[in-house]
């Protein structure tokens, strides 16, 4: 089985609607399947909805939760109850394309973790230059501080081998935006076999993240997982 989890924050106007996109493209992909909707203290009307989708749709599961806990820890809880032997996660708004999830499972067949690209060649990215520099300086310090071989860390459209990442997520600290980027370089640390692909990738409109805020904190985020790093020069013998 595959298990999509879709982590949600006050995603009202789109759970409904991309949850019914995301089931007829892998529906037409012919694969059993189970979607799982992580919601993370919302306040708006996500709860009543995801509990709707739940109910009317057999491979749609929902976990609640009542406070918010940062997207890294409501995927850590999401993959710890996914029924399938792959686990993946994507973005509510869709930004990127789905024409990429078949490509992304097949990877998964040959690969222990697969992550979409904006910044290889052939990606093909729409974003403001703002977003595009900030993320391009981000990846570059990432690629020289931790020795990443990754070129984005940060794209919400991941796949894993369950098993795998509930390891990884063992050794993982972080909770919210910088777990993408934690859990690519313990992966790269632990030697489990990476796949970056290109990808066509939208940036929504209507985004959660506080540029200049996440960006410090991302920052930071990137020493502090360095410091670890060097001072538990035996954190990988438990991969």
């Amino acid at each position: 089985m595959f298990s999509v989890v879709l982590p949600v924050y006050n995603e009202e106007k789109n759970l409904k609607k991309n949850v019914k996109v995301l089931m007829d493209r892998l529906e037409r992909l012919g694969i059993d399947y189970e979607i799982i909707i992580a919601e993370d203290g919302s306040t708006d009307r996500t709860y009543e909805i995801g509990l709707e989708l739940s109910k009317k749709y057999d491979n749609v599961r929902f976990f609640h939760h009542p406070h918010r806990l940062g997207r890294g820890r409501a995927l850590k809880i999401a993959f710890r109850r996914a029924e399938g032997n792959y686990v993946a996660y994507m973005d509510i708004d869709l930004a990127t394309s789905l024409e990429s999830l078949r490509d992304l499972i097949n990877y998964l067949k040959n690969y222990d973790v697969v992550t979409g690209s904006r910044y290889m060649k052939k990606s093909m990215a729409n974003r403001t230059l703002k977003r595009r520099l900030l993320s391009s300086v981000y990846n570059l310090l990432v690629r020289f501080v931790l020795n990443s071989k990754v070129h984005d860390h940060q794209c919400g459209f991941k796949g894993f081998k369950r098993d795998v990442v509930l390891r990884l997520n063992k050794l993982s600290k972080f909770n919210h935006w910088f777990w993408d980027t934690e859990i690519l370089v313990l992966a790269q640390r632990c030697g489990y076999r990476v796949k970056e692909f290109p990808v066509e990738w939208k940036e929504s409109e209507e985004t959660k993240v506080n540029t200049l805020r996440d960006a410090l904190n991302m920052f930071l985020n990137l020493i502090i997982l360095r410091m670890r790093i060097f001072k538990n020069r035996n954190l990988f013998e438990l991969c």
